[in-house]
């Protein structure tokens, strides 16, 4: 993940193309990678923090802790899961299969 830019890079759509052959296709497998990538983000998140979930309803026995909020900054810090898709799909590491293409063949 240290090699994925946390800001926006300019992109040559040309370069989408290369894999499948049509830039459309090629976005919409980004989506569902940066779909996968952002639940899977978001589980890890949620079950480091439930370790801090309490039961107490009043506020005032609410405190902050510090354990708590660096791992909320450390997420916040981490890639957007659509940068991390497109550094995936673009080094060629993403799997990905047709499935209209599988049947046409398989029927032949």
């Amino acid at each position: 993940m240290a090699t994925v830019p946390a800001s926006i890079v300019t992109r040559n759509m040309a370069d989408f193309a290369k894999e499948t052959g049509n830039v459309y296709e090629s976005i919409a497998i980004i989506s569902k990678r940066a779909n996968q990538i952002s639940v899977k983000l978001k589980e890890e998140l949620n079950s480091k923090l439930a370790e801090f979930a309490t039961t107490v309803d009043n506020l005032e026995e609410v405190f902050e802790n510090r354990e708590q909020i660096e791992i909320s900054k450390y997420y916040e810090r981490l890639p957007k899961p659509t940068n991390l898709a497109v550094e995936e799909f673009v080094e060629g590491k993403v799997f990905f299969r047709m499935p209209d293409e599988e049947e046409e063949t398989s029927s032949l």
